[in-house]
């Protein structure tokens, strides 16, 4: 086994930051110690495979991205970043490990969803991987297969509230879910919007003419998130199951799950990067010579962006520093515009809704530390620390410690990142979301595992390095 040294740097953590050198044995840190230690009384330089200077920078454990949909099937298509070329990306941006999400739909077996899932994922990952469960089908079939989930390191599953006819589980079938949740200790995590009355509003928009991209946050009305996310926080408070809502977008949702976190229940909330920085009016008249009033597709994802003159995404960084929302993952879901997001030209409604984000969700993060709306420290527990936690990792991933995974990265301060295609772009799309941002900061080194993927030369990794993460239940809860 090899040996490196990361020296110099200063080690952050969620409690903290210190000047710190970081020895990895292997696939594991083997200790954190002062600046300049030695051992017996010879300088650790001389003694390891591989020295990493980090003077002047950040040394960070890896990103996990707790929620993404690597080739994941959607609207007649498939999300274009295949397993090998997400996590690729992912470890391009600083991130380490990713949970994806097996799928089941209604008539199809929970098993067969998450062998499946096995298959794409099995030799394709640059990075660590886990899986969630949706369950697209809540039955006296699906539920008895919840119950060996657990063995199967699958200790979170998904609900949806929306799309109808896809994935959508009525109350009845939720509050069957919950009580099993509530048995087992799976943790559920719900995509909180009224289905039934988006599509009764998306109709009625196209009916009246109004069928560009725009269209679609308009349907998507916060009301209708601030609904489904109030009705299952009841719902859990009913059957004693904990709540994990997924990519909150509306500040009234966010007061919903506030208001449940102070009396007590366990309701929990993630956001994306998108609904920080990107605005329903970015969408609002969006044009251009190739693609004309289709250009606003780019921002199409659910649920929707919202408005900046309602301030939903300044109430997004408050709830951050209030910790009403503790984590940020990307949702990551890609989708080219050419054969994809171009399906819905003169229809919003079959515009695949996805954006992809998961090489830039680290930097966009430590965007916020650089304005101030976050700590430094609050950052790498936004990315690392929280999601590990969550999702029954923490120990192994999240934090620079002896005995936890390698998983670090060396992040620049003082670099910076131009995000664009041509630039900071290696996610199989053929746009960027995030076009023309320039960051006051880079990734300049990642380890996975004790294993170099990302050096002064760029990506040196292998789509077969990462494993399959069995995960414990959530933290948070025992």
């Amino acid at each position: 086994m090899s040996t490196t040294l990361v020296t110099g740097g200063t080690v952050v953590n969620a409690t903290g930051t210190a000047q710190a050198d970081v020895l990895v044995d292997g696939e594991t840190i083997a200790a954190v110690l002062a600046p300049g230690s030695r051992l017996l009384g010879t300088d650790l330089k001389a003694t390891v495979d591989q020295v990493v200077d980090a003077t002047g920078r950040y040394v960070i454990p890896g990103g996990i991205d707790a929620h993404t949909h690597m080739q994941m099937p959607f609207g007649g298509t498939e999300a274009s970043d295949t397993f090998e070329t997400g996590t690729r990306a992912a470890a391009w941006g600083g991130t380490t490990s990713i949970i994806d999400f097996a799928i089941q739909r209604y008539g199809e077996r929970v098993e067969d969803g998450l062998a499946a899932w096995h298959e794409k994922a099995a030799g394709q990952c640059a990075v660590d991987y886990g899986f969630h469960q949706i369950v697209g089908g809540v039955d006296e079939f699906s539920l008895k297969a919840m119950d060996s989930l657990v063995d199967e390191g699958i200790t979170s599953f998904k609900l949806f509230m929306a799309y109808p006819g896809v994935f959508y589980s009525d109350d009845a079938q939720i509050l069957r879910a919950m009580q099993k949740s509530r048995e087992t200790g799976l943790l559920t995590m719900m995509h909180a919007e009224n289905g039934p009355a988006i599509d009764v509003l998306a109709e009625q928009l196209y009916n009246a003419g109004k069928t560009t991209p725009f269209f679609h946050g308009i349907a998507r009305a916060w009301q209708l998130e601030e609904e489904a996310t109030h009705r299952a926080i009841m719902l859990a408070d009913l059957t004693g199951a904990p709540l994990y809502v997924v990519h909150v977008s509306a500040k009234q949702a966010v007061e919903q799950l506030a208001a449940a976190r102070d009396r007590g229940q366990n309701v929990f909330g993630e956001t994306c990067p998108q609904y920080l920085y990107l605005s329903l009016e970015d969408q609002l008249g969006a044009t251009s010579e190739e693609w004309g009033d289709l250009e606003g597709a780019k921002w199409v994802c659910s649920t929707p962006l919202r408005s900046r003159a309602d301030g939903h995404q300044d109430a997004m960084w408050r709830a951050l520093r209030t910790n009403d929302l503790q984590t940020v993952s990307t949702d990551h879901c890609p989708f080219c515009m050419k054969g994809q997001k171009d399906m819905g030209a003169g229809d919003f409604r079959a515009i695949p809704n996805g954006i992809g984000s998961i090489e830039h969700r680290v930097d966009l993060l430590y965007q916020g530390v650089v304005t101030g709306e976050i700590t430094l420290s609050r950052w790498v527990e936004l990315i690392s620390t929280t999601p590990a936690r969550m999702f029954g990792l923490y120990g192994r991933k999240g934090v620079v410690q002896p005995g936890a995974d390698a998983d670090l990265v060396v992040y620049d301060p003082a670099g910076h990142t131009s995000i664009g295609l041509g630039k900071s772009h290696h996610m199989n799309m053929d746009y960027s979301a995030w076009e023309g941002y320039e960051i006051d900061g880079h990734v300049d080194w990642v380890m996975s595992r004790g294993s170099v993927l990302v050096d002064e030369s760029g990506y040196v990794g292998s789509k077969t390095h990462g494993k399959f993460l069995k995960r414990d239940l959530t933290q948070y809860l025992v």
